[in-house]
């Protein structure tokens, strides 16, 4: 029986040969010198996430590992049972099993046998067998679970969302990336649209629904009525939703940042709804929507003044909008405007002038700025990021 284990931290090592003799830990000590420091190290290992390649997964490491109090565990590869390390680590705290492609829900099911109230993380990303039968076995072992990742799951469908909104109401953060089979009905489970089966999950501050793409306009309807208390939304890549649905999010007051990158129906219009409600956006990113334009950079400026990061990435934006934009945008940090090609060196002496506080800038793919507008942008007080990529200069414009 052998656990091969990643020599990611030497406090690995340390741990395994804490267990040798005096006789064997001058053997391991010629072996390299990662081997000989660790077979000497002194310190004891604790509170470190133990990241474990399980093969032949033997049992005695798990108990070890928890009487050393770690608590965080990521496996990197599975190749036998998930339950030798639920039942070693009783009081484990996180699991991160992203990318163990071979994870099936009777491995998982075998695993969650009873509560575990400890456990406040699991990653499942990209485990691609797991299935709604999962989700089951979560809900009812796993009722104090806070963070549950499910990026690129593809088989959850909007029955395992039921089951998650009737036993995981303590969770904060949700991650459904590319669960292509959730609709509109599974985010009304989450938000409690369907109290007589499922209470929701109403305590959801972050939660990622990018490239889901059967969302509608309706799923921003349910998540305004039942997530108040939601702060961070990701609907990139929604093709389904559309201007209409931001008239459902522009009061929701809790919410500081809005993710709506290659949202292709999303344009001007989309901007005025979402300007002209309660939102105190911290966090805007509109890039590659091509239905914004300058007039949306207008509304930003009457009502999104408080924004801290801005995203415009190939946007149809020109000197004009960052003209109608830069006066009252007083605390943005962060602007990103790459392959925004109709910006020239006058956009850039705009913000120069009036945005002092800007700490990065994406000017990937501005052809049309030169060394005058760029050398304006440079004498910005704060500035601590400036991207350029695939800005062009003549050999005489060039400069270091």
């Amino acid at each position: 029986m052998e656990t091969h284990i990643s020599c990611l931290f030497p406090e690995i090592l340390a741990m395994i040969f804490s267990y040798l003799d005096v006789r064997d830990k001058g053997r391991v000590a010629q072996v390299c010198l990662a081997w000989r420091d660790a077979s000497y190290h002194k310190s004891v290992w604790r509170g470190v996430e133990a990241k474990l390649h399980l093969r032949r997964a033997n049992p005695s490491l798990f108990p070890s590992l928890q009487a050393r109090g770690i608590r965080r565990v990521q496996i990197l590869s599975l190749r036998r049972s998930l339950s030798y390390v639920i039942q070693g680590m009783p009081n484990i705290e996180s699991l991160n099993l992203s990318g163990c492609y071979n994870l099936t829900d009777n491995g998982l099911g075998h695993a969650f046998v009873q509560e575990i109230p400890s456990l406040r993380v699991l990653n499942l990303s990209l485990c691609k067998q797991i299935t709604d039968s999962s989700l089951g076995r979560i809900a009812q072992y796993l009722k104090n679970l806070e963070v549950l990742e499910l990026g690129g799951c593809s088989n959850i469908t909007n029955t395992g969302l039921l089951l998650i909104a009737w036993g995981l109401h303590r969770l904060k953060s949700l991650n459904l990336r590319s669960c292509r089979h959730v609709s509109d009905v599974g985010i009304g489970h989450l938000a409690g649209m369907t109290r007589s089966a499922a209470e929701g999950c109403l305590n959801l501050e972050y939660l990622t629904l990018q490239d889901c793409q059967k969302l509608t306009d309706l799923s921003l309807k349910h998540i305004s009525k039942g997530l108040a208390k939601l702060r961070v939304l990701n609907l990139s890549f929604c093709g389904g939703i559309s201007d209409a649905g931001m008239i459902h999010l522009s009061h929701m007051a809790s919410l500081w940042s809005l993710n709506l990158r290659s949202c292709d129906n999303i344009s001007d219009t989309g901007t005025m709804h979402l300007a002209m409600g309660t939102l105190r956006l911290s966090g805007l990113d509109v890039s590659f929507c091509d239905k914004i334009g300058d007039q949306s950079l207008a509304y930003i400026a009457q009502g999104l003044y408080q924004l801290k990061s801005l995203s415009l990435c190939s946007c149809h934006i020109s000197d004009d909008g960052i003209n109608r934009m830069v006066r009252q945008m007083h605390e943005l940090r962060t602007l990103n405007i790459g392959q925004c090609v109709r910006i020239t060196d006058k956009g850039l002496e705009l913000i120069a002038d009036h945005l002092t506080q800007l700490a990065g800038i994406d000017l990937y793919g501005c052809t049309k700025i030169t060394k005058r507008g760029l050398e304006r942008i440079t004498q910005l007080p704060c500035l601590k990021v400036l991207n350029l990529g695939l800005w062009q200069m003549t050999e005489s414009e060039k400069v270091r």
